[in-house]
């Protein structure tokens, strides 16, 4: 009897405990894997609604990828990991990208980004380019060819003058690459090379050769193409403070031996124990004298002016009345050379100016208080008068 009720009972259980065990064991079989379990757990507690695990949709890329088509999965979780690496081609090979639908969320496309009314073409802009102008240096045909026909056939002919700079276009090159020190000044003596301060000579110097353009220093087409406007003549490079008169040019008289002579015996009766430069600071108040109107125009003039008054002359070696004689070869050749470097213009004293007096530092002149005085070199002291040094 209480087998039969232990048997009953066991029947009971057994048929309660049937539908829950047969759908488990369906359940166990149709999830075998640990992912069963976790997306039979996010089903029955209803994180994901309707368990759309594998649910994926395709999206237009954003503008500028290098894939075609976004393939993007609805599940945070699983997918939430992949990045824009992630991703396989299509057999017709196009490109799809693996991306999480998050990704998506929050953020217009470039398409909405981007205002199209604002922008322009590809073309930005373009900007009309000026062609290149060719060089052509003195063509003069090519200047009036427009005005009138040449005439070759003609009486006059036409050719280009024959250049300067032939046969020296190695030197020209050169000079720009590599820097040599300056050539010494072709006619003056080493005793007045550091004093040379101009190297185009007076045209009418007939004692120096005329120096080669130095290429170094100058553009070659300057050297040759350069206007001159002082015609060949030396013009003295004045301060604001020195008289206008002595930016003029010597008379051509100048030049001639017998005023070269009269202009060494000045310099050599005056400043002989002088240094070079002393010397030529004498030479240049000569000169300036003889630029200046109410002074003789001759240097003979200027030197020998009232040498028959006794101590009353311009320079006193002119009227101590003691006979001059020259002693020093040496120094009467110096003086010589100092006084055509002077006359050429190859050296100009900023310093002396336009000095037209100068006594020793051992004598006191009364005309010195009237005077400006400029400077002193050696033991000769300079004077420039005042006003327009009319007298």
């Amino acid at each position: 009897m209480v087998r039969r009720k232990s048997r009953r009972k066991f029947r009971m259980s057994f048929s309660a405990w049937r539908a829950p065990a047969l759908i488990g064991l369906a359940i166990f079989l149709g999830f075998p894997s640990v992912a069963a379990y976790s997306d039979l757990a996010t089903f029955l507690s209803g994180i994901n609604r309707g368990g759309e695990r594998w649910r994926m949709y395709l999206t237009r890329s954003p503008a500028g990828s290098v894939h075609d088509v976004d393939m993007v999965f609805a599940d945070p979780v699983t997918t939430g990991g992949l990045d824009g690496g992630a991703g396989m081609t299509l057999s017709d090979g196009r490109r799809v990208a693996l991306t999480a639908e998050t990704k998506h969320q929050g953020g217009a496309p470039d398409e909405d980004r981007v205002t199209r009314k604002l922008k322009k073409g590809r073309i930005v802009a373009v900007s009309p380019v000026t062609p290149p102008k060719d060089f052509s240096a003195g063509s003069i045909l090519k200047r009036t060819s427009f005005l009138i026909g040449p005439d070759f056939d003609g009486a006059d002919k036409m050719a280009f003058a024959k250049p300067k700079i032939k046969g020296k276009e190695i030197e020209i090159a050169t000079a720009f690459y590599r820097r040599t020190p300056p050539k010494p000044d072709p006619g003056v003596s080493p005793v007045l090379a550091k004093l040379v301060t101009n190297r185009e000579a007076d045209i009418l110097a007939t004692a120096y050769v005329r120096p080669e353009p130095d290429y170094a220093r100058e553009s070659p087409f300057d050297s040759i193409l350069r206007e001159d406007k002082t015609g060949g003549r030396f013009i003295p490079d004045i301060a604001p403070d020195d008289h206008a008169w002595a930016a003029t040019a010597l008379p051509a008289t100048v030049f001639s031996k017998e005023e070269q002579t009269c202009l060494a015996e000045g310099i050599y009766f005056e400043a002989r124990s002088e240094s070079v430069k002393g010397q030529a600071a004498v030479a240049q108040v000569i000169l300036n004298r003889v630029r200046n109107p109410t002074y003789p125009k001759t240097i003979c003039g200027v030197v020998y002016q009232n040498k028959a008054w006794r101590n009353r002359c311009q320079f006193s070696f002119a009227c101590d009345m003691i006979r001059d004689l020259i002693y020093s070869r040496s120094h009467w050749k110096t003086a010589k050379e100092v006084a055509m470097a002077v006359t050429a213009g190859k050296v100009w004293l900023p310093e002396v100016g336009s000095a037209t007096h100068y006594h020793a530092t051992y004598v006191k002149p009364a005309w010195a208080k009237t005077m400006k005085r400029v400077g002193q070199i050696g033991l000769h002291i300079f004077y420039r008068t005042y006003g327009g040094g009319w007298s």
